[in-house]
C-alpha cells in the first residue's frame, strides 16, 4: 500500500471540539516557529547588509588603518588592514574565502537577496496558516456555541417535565 504524501484534506466541521482544539494548538506552534525563523532570517540579513556596507566603505586610503579583527562572536584582535582588494569573507561553518571589494560586494548582495526571498516564502506560509488558525477558532465558537444551546433547551426541557 503507497503512503499519500499530498496534503490532506479534512472536513473541519466533522471534527469534535477536543480535536479542533488540538489543530488550534498545533497551528499556535507553527505559527511561532515561523515567526521565529523570521527572525533569525531578519538577523542574518541585516549582518549580511552590513557586511556589505563595511566592504562599500574601504577605500584605497584606509590601507594601513588599524582595526579589530573577529576572531569568534565576541572576541576581538588589534589588527591593520593590509590590502584593502584582498578580503577574506566567511562563508559558514568556519571556511572562508579570498574576494575582492567589488567580489565581496556581490556575495553580500546575493546573500541579502536570498534572505529576503526565504523571509518571503515563510511570510506566505505563515499568512495561510494564520487563516487556516481563523477558520478553525471560527469553527470551534461554532461548536461551543451549539453545545450551549443544547445544554439551555436540555435545561429548559427538564424544567418544563418538572413543572
Amino acid at each position: 500500500m503507497a503512503a499519500n504524501k499530498g496534503p490532506q484534506i479534512i472536513d473541519l466541521s466533522k471534527l469534535n471540539l477536543e480535536q479542533l482544539t488540538a489543530l488550534k494548538n498545533q497551528q499556535d506552534q507553527e505559527l511561532q516557529f515561523f515567526n521565529e525563523s523570521l527572525q533569525q532570517l531578519k538577523m542574518a540579513q541585516l549582518k549580511f547588509s552590513e557586511s556589505g556596507t563595511c566592504v562599500e566603505k574601504l577605500t584605497p586610503d584606509k590601507a594601513g588603518a588599524e582595526i579589530l579583527v573577529p576572531l569568534t562572536s565576541c572576541m576581538y584582535v588589534p589588527g591593520k588592514i593590509a590590502d584593502v582588494n584582498k578580503l577574506l569573507i566567511n562563508v559558514g561553518t568556519g571556511y572562508y574565502v579570498e574576494k575582492d571589494s567589488a567580489g565581496a560586494c556581490s556575495y553580500f548582495q546575493r546573500k541579502v537577496k536570498f534572505v529576503t526571498e526565504q523571509m518571503e516564502k515563510i511570510q506566505k506560509i505563515a499568512a495561510e496558516k494564520t487563516k487556516l488558525r481563523e477558520i478553525v477558532m471560527d469553527i470551534m465558537e461554532v461548536k461551543v456555541n451549539e453545545q450551549l444551546s443544547m445544554l439551555q433547551q436540555q435545561k429548559a426541557a427538564a424544567g418544563a417535565a418538572k413543572a
